[in-house]
C-alpha cells in the first residue's frame, strides 16, 4: 500500500474544503460587520448627552451613526456609548450631516431602545437649568425621564377617547378677573397669573376647570401639586369633569412598571394633561399650552437631589421657553410669586373682601387665659364646644408624638439624657422618658440643676394634645392625623381631629370650627421663612373651614403674620415681606449660593472663584462637620453668579479637586 492510499490521505479534500468553507464564511461576516459599521448615508453623525455628572464633560459628544442603526438611533433615544474606555449610558439629542471633530468618530455601541424619551423641549430645559443651578445636565436628565421599562415599552398606549362636551366654569364665580383669564385659555392665548384661592374654595375643582379650558382648545396641560393626597384630589376632579382617560398621574406610588407606562402615554402624545409631584415638572406634553402650580411654598417643590431645582423655577422656565400659560396658586402667596406679579411676568386673580368676610370668621387670642388652661384659652374652647354642635372640628398642632421635650417642673431646666446628653422626650403617658438622640431611657431621673424629679412637657405633640381634648370633651370621638397615620378624608358627624403640619384631612362639607395651637412654636423657627411658612401653614388648615366657619389661632395677636391670618391677606402679607428682604439684601431680591465643603476645599473655592461684580462673600461658618461659604448678588447679577459657579464646577472636576457641593438659590439657609 503506498502512502497516498492512506485513510488519512483520503480524508485531506475533505478537510480542506471546510478550512475553505469557514475561512469564506468568516470572510463574509467581516464584510457584513464592515458593512454594518460604516456610517448611515443620512445624517451620519449623533450628538449624544453621556451619563457622566463631571462637569468639565457636560456637553454632547459627536459620535457616528452606522447603517444597521440609522433609523432607530432617533433624537431622544436612549443608546450605549464607548467613553473613557467604558461602555456607559446616554441620550441622542440630534442627528447631523457633519462634525466639528477632526479626527475618527467612535461608532455608537447600541441603540439602547429606539423609543425617544428625551423630547427636545426637555433636553433644551434641561441645559437652562443645568446653567441656572450651577450642575450637570446628566443630574437634571435624571429627574426628567425615569428608569427603563423594558416590558412596559413593548406595549401600545391607548388613544385618548373624544372630549365631552365643553361646559362653563362655575367654580370661579367669586374670583375677580378670573372670568377673562379663562376666556383667553379656551382661545388659546397664554396669559399667566397668581393666584390666591380664598377659604372654602373647592380648588381642584377650579384647577381642573382652568385646564379643561386649555384642553379645549387643542392644548396640553401640566399640573404639579406638592404630595399625593393632592394628586388624588386633582384626579378626581378632573375625573369629574372630563370622564376617564383624558389625564394621567405621575407619582412613584404606583412602582416603576406603572410610572413608565403613563410617562410613555405623555410621550407618546396619546395623554395631554398630566398631574403629579415636582419630578412631574418635566413631563413631555405635548402642545403644552399651561402650566399649573399649587402652594409654591411648600418644601416639598424644592428638590433634593442635585441640583437641587425648585418646581416653581422649572415651570416658570417652561413657561418662558415655550410660550404657555401659567397659574400658580394657592391659600398663602411667596414672595417670589409676589415678585412675579411686580415685575408684570404675572396678573393677579384674588376674591373680594365681602366674600372673604361671608367665607370665614378668622381671629386672634393670647394663649395666657387661665380659665380654660393655658394651651387652649377660653375662646378656642368655646369655638371648639359651638363647632362641635354641628360638624367636625379640626385642631392643628405644629408637633407629632406625645410630649417631643421635658424639662423640670421645679426650676424650668431642660431635661437631658445622663448618658449622650441629649433631649428627653415622652411616647406616651405611661412611657418612661426617653432620650431622642441615643434612645436610653431614663428610669429614675433627677434635676441636676435643683434635684426635683417632676417633669413637664413644653412642647405637646399631636398624640398629648388628643388625649388631653379627649378628657376636656368627655363622650367626643377624637381623631388623630400625623406621622404614618395620616388620614385623607373625615365624614361631616361631629368629632374632633387632632393633625400636624401637612396631615390636615379633608372633612365632607368643611369643619364647623378650626383651632390652630402653639403657634408660637411655629414662630420660633431659626429660619428666613420662618414667619413666612407659619402663616402658609395656618392658612392652609384655615382654608378647611367651612362657609361661615369660625377660626381661633392661640397667640401674639400683635404678630404681623397673626395679623395677616385675621385679615386673611396673604397678598399684603407677601408684599411686606418683599420690601423687607429687599432692604436686607435678601431673596427675592438677591440672589444666593452656598457652597459646602470641608476647609480646605473652601479655601480653593475661594482662589479660584470669578466673583460677580458686586458679590458679597459671607464665611466660612461652621454646618455640623463641614463648613460653608455664601455668595450673595443684586437679583440682576443672578446670571452671572451661576455662570461663575459653573465655570468653578468645571475647573474643579477637570483638577478633580476635593468636591464641595453647591446649591443656588436653596429654601432655607
Amino acid at each position: 500500500m503506498t502512502s497516498h492510499d492512506t485513510p488519512e490521505a483520503d480524508m485531506l479534500p475533505g478537510l480542506r474544503a471546510a478550512v475553505d468553507d469557514a475561512r469564506a464564511k468568516a470572510a463574509a461576516t467581516r464584510r457584513r460587520k464592515a458593512a454594518a459599521w460604516e456610517p448611515a448615508a443620512t445624517d451620519p453623525v449623533a450628538r449624544v448627552l453621556v451619563d457622566i455628572a463631571l462637569a468639565h464633560l457636560d456637553r454632547p459628544f459627536d459620535y457616528a451613526v452606522p447603517v444597521a442603526m440609522a433609523h432607530t438611533a432617533v433624537p431622544g433615544a436612549r443608546v450605549k456609548v464607548r467613553f473613557a474606555g467604558q461602555d456607559v449610558d446616554g441620550f441622542v439629542v440630534e442627528r447631523a450631516g457633519e462634525t466639528d471633530h477632526t479626527g475618527a468618530l467612535q461608532p455608537l455601541r447600541r441603540v439602547v431602545s429606539p423609543e425617544p424619551v428625551l423630547a427636545p423641549e426637555i433636553a433644551e430645559l434641561s441645559e437652562t437649568l443645568a446653567r441656572t443651578y450651577a450642575g450637570a445636565r446628566s443630574d437634571v436628565l435624571r429627574l426628567a425621564v425615569p428608569p427603563r421599562h423594558a416590558a412596559t415599552e413593548k406595549v401600545p398606549s391607548e388613544a385618548a377617547p373624544a372630549l365631552p362636551a365643553a361646559t362653563a366654569p362655575r367654580a370661579w364665580s367669586d374670583v375677580e378677573h378670573a372670568a377673562p383669564f379663562l376666556r383667553r385659555l379656551a382661545a388659546g392665548e397664554s396669559p399667566r397669573a397668581v393666584w390666591s384661592a380664598a377659604p372654602g374654595d373647592d380648588w381642584p375643582a377650579m384647577v381642573a376647570e382652568a385646564v379643561a379650558a386649555t384642553y379645549a382648545a387643542g392644548r396640553g396641560a401640566l399640573v404639579c401639586v406638592p404630595d399625593r393626597r393632592d394628586v388624588t384630589r386633582v384626579d378626581a376632579a378632573l375625573l369629574a369633569l372630563l370622564g376617564e382617560g383624558h389625564h394621567v398621574t405621575l407619582t412613584a406610588d404606583g412602582g416603576p412598571a406603572a410610572r413608565y407606562r403613563d410617562f410613555l402615554a405623555v410621550s407618546r402624545g396619546a395623554r395631554r394633561i398630566v398631574v403629579g409631584t415636582r419630578s412631574a415638572a418635566f413631563a413631555p406634553v405635548h402642545d403644552l399650552g399651561l402650566v399649573v402650580l399649587w402652594d409654591d411654598g411648600d418644601d416639598l417643590h424644592a428638590e433634593p437631589r442635585a441640583p437641587y431645582p425648585h418646581t416653581r423655577e422649572v415651570l416658570v422656565t417652561r413657561a418662558e421657553q415655550q410660550s404657555t400659560a401659567a397659574l400658580l396658586g394657592g391659600f398663602a402667596r411667596t414672595p417670589e410669586a409676589q415678585q412675579l406679579l411686580a415685575t408684570g411676568w404675572a396678573r393677579e386673580l384674588t376674591t373680594s373682601r365681602e366674600v372673604l368676610r361671608r367665607r370665614v370668621r378668622v381671629e386672634a387670642v393670647p394663649a395666657e387665659d387661665r380659665a380654660v388652661g393655658t394651651r387652649i384659652p377660653r375662646t378656642a374652647y368655646d369655638a371648639i364646644r359651638s363647632g362641635l354642635t354641628s360638624g367636625p372640628v379640626l385642631v392643628q398642632t405644629p408637633r407629632a408624638g406625645y410630649a417631643a421635650s421635658l424639662g423640670c417642673d421645679t426650676c424650668r431646666t431642660p431635661a437631658r439624657c445622663s448618658v449622650c446628653s441629649g433631649p428627653l422626650a415622652l411616647a406616651g403617658p405611661a412611657a418612661p422618658p426617653h432620650c431622642r438622640w441615643c434612645g436610653h431611657v431614663e428610669q429614675a431621673w433627677a434635676c441636676p440643676t435643683c434635684g426635683g424629679r417632676g417633669l413637664r412637657a413644653p412642647v405637646r405633640g399631636e398624640a398629648r394634645t388628643a388625649e388631653e381634648l379627649g378628657r376636656t370633651f368627655p363622650g367626643t370621638t377624637v381623631r388623630s392625623s400625623s406621622g404614618e397615620r395620616v388620614l385623607d378624608t373625615v365624614p361631616a358627624a361631629a368629632h374632633i381631629v387632632v393633625a400636624t403640619v401637612g396631615a390636615e384631612p379633608v372633612a365632607d362639607g368643611g369643619y364647623a370650627a378650626v383651632v390652630v395651637l402653639d403657634t408660637w412654636l411655629s414662630l420660633a423657627r431659626d429660619d428666613m421663612r420662618a414667619a413666612e411658612e407659619a402663616l402658609r401653614r395656618w392658612l392652609n388648615a384655615a382654608a378647611l373651614a367651612r362657609p361661615g366657619g369660625h377660626v381661633v389661632a392661640v397667640g401674639e395677636p400683635a404678630h404681623p403674620a397673626l395679623q395677616a391670618l385675621v385679615r386673611w391677606d396673604p397678598a399684603g402679607y407677601a408684599r411686606r415681606e418683599a420690601d423687607e428682604r429687599a432692604q436686607a439684601h435678601l431673596p427675592p431680591a438677591a440672589r444666593l449660593a452656598t457652597v459646602t465643603g470641608d476647609l480646605g476645599a473652601l479655601d480653593d473655592v475661594l482662589h479660584l472663584l470669578d466673583v460677580p461684580e458686586g458679590a458679597e462673600v459671607l464665611g466660612p461658618v461652621a454646618v455640623g462637620d463641614e463648613h460653608r461659604v455664601l455668595l450673595r448678588v443684586p437679583w440682576t447679577q443672578g446670571p452671572a453668579l451661576s455662570a461663575a459657579l459653573g465655570d468653578l464646577q468645571r475647573v474643579r472636576s477637570a483638577r478633580k479637586l476635593d468636591p464641595v457641593r453647591i446649591q443656588v438659590d436653596p429654601l432655607t439657609i
